[in-house]
């Protein structure tokens, strides 16, 4: 009877334990959702001025490989766009990085929610140094056009490496996922969470 009663409390607490572990996991999913409503918004309004700039940069730089970078006005033009696109790219990875700050600073334990967490985490510091490499090579043109304005044996018809490389970049560019709300949908799915306990 005694070995009755020790091993029926032993499972009950081998219960009470998997229990608060599941209830624990459940609290961090519930806290990594709540991040991810949070940031939702930043992050889509990420999304569309990247798919603006990487537009903007496009046109511009297929003009320059298909007709050169001009003369005259036409360089203190092109330097100043280059000078403005950087800014842009900064802007954009700047807002990325408060995403991932905020999925950051979660303090989880449980397995699932930190793969998510860390999941999200590479593919937004992926994004960043894709628009980190877009800003150096606008960085490194902007001078570039203005060192053809002074050269006298410039002609038009050539324009800066970078702007080659950058061209290369932005063909390949593939438009960003909505993997914010893919993560949060995941999340809700998979711990039942509704939207009101968000």
């Amino acid at each position: 009877m005694r070995f009755l009663k020790s091993r029926c409390c032993c499972w009950l607490a081998a219960a009470a334990f998997l229990a608060g572990c599941g209830k624990q996991e459940h609290n961090e999913a519930v806290q990594l959702a709540k991040a991810l409503t949070e940031t939702k918004a930043n992050f889509a309004s990420a999304n569309t001025l990247e798919l603006d700039f990487v537009s903007s940069a496009r046109a511009w730089c297929g003009g320059i490989v298909a007709n050169g970078a001009g003369r005259g006005v036409e360089l203190d033009q092109n330097a100043a766009v280059a000078t403005e696109l950087a800014k842009n790219a900064v802007a954009i990875s700047t807002q990325l990085s408060q995403v991932r700050q905020a999925i950051d600073r979660q303090t989880l334990q449980e397995e699932y929610p930190q793969h998510v967490r860390d999941v999200l985490t590479t593919q937004l510091t992926q994004r960043q140094r894709s628009l980190q490499d877009m800003r150096a090579l606008l960085e490194q043109s902007a001078p570039q056009f203005l060192n053809f304005k002074r050269s006298n044996a410039y002609v038009g018809d050539t324009y800066p490496d970078g702007v080659a490389k950058l061209d290369a970049l932005l063909r390949a560019y593939k438009a960003p996922d909505d993997v914010v709300g893919a993560a949060l949908a995941d999340l809700k799915a998979r711990y039942g969470l509704s939207d009101g306990a968000l």
